[in-house]
């Protein structure tokens, strides 16, 4: 029906967006939000600080994903510092509503990374192009409550990396024992006790009685506390005051 008749279809869906999260708003205040779809002219995307009454004439004839990064202007937090949310059409549709979620965040940002890696060569031989577009978000989205899928990830789907999981999805096909975190250790950082919030909407803040020893993984995170914002990896750490 989506393929056939476009006349079923709304020209576009007003967005419904998640709550964020309580600990995010007392360290940063409301977000502002960068929008970004596919319509028929290519790619669009959308700057706003209210998050009423935002339309998109999202591209219907294949499953395609609506993503929404939230980002503090004022405080020098780039869109895309911060985890995002958002939907997949049609599995998201409400009516004439496309509602984003975090967890449609992880789901939307999968499909794209999935549409680089095919695209960039990915192995072609399956018989169903292992594109986003095929791909069974359904299924994949009973995972984050199936208990034989690693607890961690389904904990915090964030700390797995993404770019890697779709790239062996291309190569090789789908395997839930590749939805695992990035193995992790400590480090140390001279910096205030905190609290301290994580760029992802899953974890929870930090706060330090001692010497603040932060998670930290071959990936760089993002914590934000009212001073300032630290970014880390397994390697090295940057910490820049506010104003």
């Amino acid at each position: 029906m989506i393929g056939c008749s476009q006349a079923f279809l709304p020209p576009a869906y007003s967005l419904k967006f998640p709550q964020i999260p309580e600990h995010w708003e007392e360290i940063l205040g409301k977000p502002h939000w960068k929008i970004e779809w596919i319509n028929g002219g290519g790619k669009k995307s959308l700057s706003v600080s209210e998050t009423l009454n935002i339309k998109v004439d999202i591209a219907s004839s294949f499953s395609n994903v609506v993503i929404a990064m939230p980002f503090w202007p004022e405080k020098g937090i780039e869109a895309g510092v911060f985890k995002p949310a958002g939907a997949i059409f049609p599995f998201d549709v409400s009516s004439e509503s496309l509602v984003l979620s975090w967890q449609g965040g992880i789901e939307a940002v999968l499909y794209n990374e999935l549409a680089a890696a095919y695209n960039a060569g990915g192995d072609n031989s399956a018989s169903v192009p292992r594109q986003p577009q095929y791909f069974d978000w359904p299924r994949f989205r009973l995972l984050f409550s199936d208990t034989s899928v690693n607890a961690e990830f389904r904990e915090d789907p964030w700390l797995a990396d993404m770019q890697n999981i779709a790239l062996r999805i291309v190569q090789s096909g789908f395997d839930k024992r590749r939805l695992v975190p990035e193995s992790r250790g400590s480090l140390n950082v001279p910096v205030s006790p905190g609290p301290w919030i994580g760029a992802s909407p899953f974890s929870g803040p930090l706060f330090f009685e001692d010497s603040p020893v932060f998670p930290v993984r071959p990936t760089v995170d993002t914590w934000v506390s009212k001073e300032g914002i630290l970014r880390c990896n397994a390697l090295a750490w940057i910490f820049l005051e506010f104003n």
